[in-house]
């Protein structure tokens, strides 16, 4: 099964640049890169961080780009979004019985659960007792069926001191306990961090990918401001079947040269 992980577009109102990028021209081409070549994909997540200020006229913009995107989607909530604003855009938006923007979508692979881990207004993230609930009630009635979770902000700290100070604080633990009694979580999908990691927590393992807006920079060091990149970017293509989770990292502006050796120039 074929799954694709789009994050952080932050999208501003009037299609506007914002950090010397322009986010609807770049998640645009994302979602015709991949109506071009990800149609057989049962499913799209777009792990939050829909828009740089939660305005409504971005969320229109994004209805705006997503109508060119034949398969379904899942939109999730990042710390950058408001609630209330996306949901008067995309009503059909599933939400918790507490309003927290998060569901589950059972496929034929496994369950698919999509947390709300936004404490709005904070940049860092938040998982409380009453999200912790659902996931309990929504993870006892699985089964046996294999896991895949999707979350904005990483639970653990990925080696990037301006980052590691927004991820997941209050609620880790909560989450790590809610998690434990589950034995079939494979994998977990993260955004929030605008840089393509991979590693293992609890032993559960994870990975996250580039934003289509700005990325952060590779900075292992504390400063005294978040340092914002242009590298290239990204969606990700999941790959899934009993056996294997596989994520590739697409970078699709690249405009690499492609060689093959059918070309009458190939020189082995």
């Amino acid at each position: 099964m074929k799954i694709i992980q789009i994050t952080d577009p932050h999208l501003v109102p009037h299609k506007r640049e914002m950090h010397g990028v322009n986010p609807f021209d770049r998640l645009s081409a994302c979602i015709k890169d991949i109506e071009l070549n990800h149609q057989d994909a049962k499913l799209c997540v777009i792990s939050g961080d829909l828009s740089h200020k939660g305005q409504i006229e971005s969320y229109k913009a994004l209805g705006e780009i997503l109508k060119g995107l034949s398969i379904p989607y899942r939109l999730m909530v990042g710390n950058h979004d408001i609630r209330k604003n996306l949901l008067s855009v995309f009503p059909d938006t599933p939400i918790d019985p507490n309003g927290f923007i998060q569901s589950c979508l059972d496929l034929g692979i496994g369950r698919f659960i999509f947390l709300d881990t936004v404490a709005e207004g904070e940049k860092f993230g938040c998982f409380c007792e009453d999200r912790a609930k659902w996931l309990a009630d929504v993870l006892l009635t699985n089964g046996e069926r294999p896991v895949y979770l999707f979350l904005h902000h990483p639970p653990l700290e990925i080696g990037l001191p301006n980052m590691d100070r927004m991820r997941l604080i209050y609620g880790d633990e909560l989450l790590a306990r809610t998690l434990e009694p589950c034995k079939n979580v494979k994998h977990m999908f993260f955004g929030h961090v605008h840089r393509p990691t991979a590693g293992n927590w609890n032993g559960i393992s994870f990975s996250s990918i580039r934003g289509t807006a700005h990325q952060v920079a590779l900075k292992m060091t504390q400063t005294p401001i978040l340092v914002r990149s242009h590298e290239p970017p990204a969606y990700g293509i999941i790959y899934i079947n009993k056996h294997s989770s596989i994520v590739h990292f697409h970078d699709f502006l690249d405009n690499t040269a492609f060689i093959s050796n059918a070309d009458p120039t190939f020189q082995p």
